[in-house]
């Protein structure tokens, strides 16, 4: 897929987002306290049937982070789970093991498969999950997280490798496989204005059971706790099992999300 020429480098490559969008992450505290004011509306959302989610934190973020979500969604019914895992300070790879066994807690402690949401770097463990045990996992559904195109054009890149261990690009097939097709339904949300992540890392292959929805004007550090992303992630997971259908952007946010066939232009 072809970069605009702002947002790739002469060697072709993706660039990093702008130290202006970078700056702009600062917004993210005016995406949770739009949240807790529209709070009524988003609980008019469709309610659960229950089954759990497992939801993980992004780079350097806990379970702290997640909690927002994880309250708003067992208000709907959901049987949202923390990852108990601590600070999340990267490695794929190494936190493969770690995260399958969390995985395979919550699918037998419940007898249900398990949807994950996971907000950057936790999206790219959640999508790792699904290819190793897909018969566990129910769905998941990613939040400006860098899996596909070119993973390095984030501006966290340097201190992921440092502090993990691990390169972004030291194992190409994994990386592969996890940009690819997985067996379940997949939701990328993303936003076209994230300051961590260059917006095309983010965009999945559409198919029948794979989509991607544009916030519009979304930070990284927000979208875990911006109303429309809240919004869209419940509608997703109120989805019945083995069924899938196209996110519809109307309700109460549907100003906030950008149109299906502009997600990749």
């Amino acid at each position: 897929m072809p970069a605009d020429r702002s947002e790739s480098q002469p060697t072709g490559r993706l660039r990093p987002p702008s130290l202006g969008l970078l700056l702009a992450e600062a917004r993210g505290i005016f995406e949770l306290n739009a949240s807790l004011i529209l709070s009524p509306l988003l609980m008019r959302a469709p309610r659960g049937d229950g089954h759990p989610v497992l939801l993980l934190p992004g780079f350097l973020a806990s379970d702290l982070s997640m909690a927002p979500m994880r309250r708003y969604l067992r208000e709907l019914g959901y049987d949202a789970q923390a990852w108990r895992m601590g600070r999340n300070l990267g490695g794929v790879s190494r936190m493969r093991t770690a995260l399958r066994s969390r995985l395979a807690e919550i699918h037998a402690a419940t007898g249900r498969k398990v949807s994950i949401v996971g907000w950057s770097l936790g999206g790219v463990y959640a999508r790792d999950l699904a290819l190793q045990v897909p018969d566990m996992v129910r769905s998941v559904v990613t939040l400006g997280s860098p899996f596909a195109n070119d993973v390095t054009a984030t501006n966290a890149t340097r201190l992921y490798e440092a502090l993990s261990g691990e390169g972004v690009e030291d194992d190409p097939e994994l990386r592969a496989a996890i940009s690819g097709d997985l067996p379940v339904p997949a939701t990328s949300i993303y936003s076209r204005t994230d300051g961590i992540v260059n917006w095309r890392t983010c965009l999945l292959r559409p198919s029948d059971i794979a989509e991607n929805i544009e916030v519009h004007f979304a930070s990284h550090i927000g979208l875990g706790v911006n109303p429309a992303a809240l919004w869209a992630v419940a509608d997703r997971l109120a989805q019945a099992e083995g069924e899938f259908k196209q996110f519809d952007r109307s309700g109460p946010f549907a100003i906030a999300y950008a149109a299906p066939e502009n997600a990749q232009s």
